[in-house]
């Protein structure tokens, strides 16, 4: 493993990177490189500790905070969503997905909880090139003002599938914050404080990185290099985490340390508990790891034909189907992030993996640098 991550960073792709394993009890935990390329960080080594951004490893947390509001009364999975969300009541759905906003048919029922939780709302990422597909650019436009006129803008579109139809990524998960808000009095991050990161001694987890741990904050960079093979800054520490949001994502707003997440997927692994503190049940966690999309569902959702030909979709998270690589088992869980995150919890193997970096768009589980490190993760279980 740390001769894998040791390439990756002596090749320029990222400053540093850090990788835990923990199985049965022991810890592992491969850390190299610095926080960033050149100017702070630089002379900082990746550890444990290090702040980085969730991207969509976000969405499992937000998952987990709703479900301790339907274990505690609060919602109920099968409940509309109504009351606490009127934006979202007696919504239309596109006649065509691909067509105008003005042609559409009436939604046949309300949004639930389940269908948030399962990302079958009825509307979702769209990827279309500008000006292709009239909803993809509506969705472009909905910015990040406050949750209410957020969710306001969004309530004004049509839906482009009917409740519970198909799986549609990322804006659900936007939703259930903006839900957990509202049901809770409070804002998103304290919810989620109160209910998953304090008991869990998350203290680094949260929508922006206060002034005394800027010092732990790596840097973010985008995808492609410059010409002459420099690595282009996405996002510097003082940047937009560097204060708090208008608008708290739960889709991918979060920032987050590798220490922090193990205790996070050492709680759901463990059955909803971790060093004595329980933030779920067993049968909730069970719940949220379980597939709950239909065949017909899995037909005709994903990013590309075949997309979920060996996975499925619990609460906010992915969960293995069927293996066909040197990998996660079936019935393994869990979500990668935008900026080169990656998070599996393996129950048959008592295995959580984690990989922290930050580069955009290497969240991306297809591409080879992820196929070496399940194969490094993997081929060193030895019993």
């Amino acid at each position: 493993m740390r001769q894998l991550l040791e390439r990756h960073v002596e090749s320029g792709l990222v400053p540093g990177a850090v990788a835990v394993l923990a199985r049965k009890g022991e810890v592992h935990v491969v850390a190299t490189g610095r926080l960033a390329f050149e100017g702070v960080g630089s002379s900082t080594p990746m550890a444990g500790d290090t702040i980085c951004r969730l991207g969509s490893m976000s969405k499992p947390i937000a998952a987990a905070c709703a479900m301790t509001l339907v274990e505690d009364g609060t919602l109920r999975l099968d409940d509309p969503v109504d009351d606490l969300l009127p934006e979202l009541a007696k919504m239309t759905v596109l006649t065509d997905p691909h067509g105008p906003l003005d042609d559409t048919v009436a939604a046949q029922r309300s949004i639930t909880l389940r269908d948030l939780l399962t990302y079958t709302l009825g509307i979702g990422m769209v990827p279309a090139q500008p000006g292709t597909v009239p909803i993809a650019d509506a969705l472009d436009t909905l910015g990040s003002p406050s949750p209410d006129e957020w969710l306001g803008r969004l309530g004004r579109l049509p839906l482009v599938h009917q409740p519970g139809e198909r799986w549609m990524y990322h804006t659900a998960a936007d939703v259930t914050g903006v839900l957990i808000a509202r049901a809770t009095g409070m804002s998103f991050e304290d919810a989620l404080r109160e209910r998953i990161c304090d008991p869990l001694g998350m203290k680094d987890t949260a929508f922006s990185v206060g002034g005394e741990s800027m010092d732990r904050f790596a840097t973010a960079y985008e995808r492609d290099s410059a010409p002459s093979g420099a690595a282009i800054v996405e996002d510097t520490p003082d940047g937009r985490w560097s204060r708090p949001p208008t608008f708290e994502s739960g889709g991918g707003g979060m920032v987050s340390t590798a220490d922090d997440y193990l205790a996070f997927a050492s709680a759901l692994l463990a059955g909803g508990a971790h060093c004595g503190e329980r933030v779920l049940s067993r049968p909730a966690v069970t719940l949220m790891t379980t597939d709950h999309l239909s065949a017909e569902q899995k037909a005709i959702s994903g990013f590309w034909p075949g997309y979920f030909d060996a996975m499925g979709w619990g609460f906010g998270m992915s969960v293995r189907t069927r293996r066909t690589l040197l990998g996660p088992s079936v019935g393994s869980y869990g979500w990668p992030g935008f900026y080169g995150t990656a998070w599996y919890n393996d129950p048959a193997e008592e295995l959580t993996t984690i990989l922290m970096m930050q580069r955009a768009h290497f969240g991306d589980q297809t591409l080879p640098i992820w196929h070496d490190f399940w194969n490094a993760v993997y081929q060193a279980i030895d019993d």
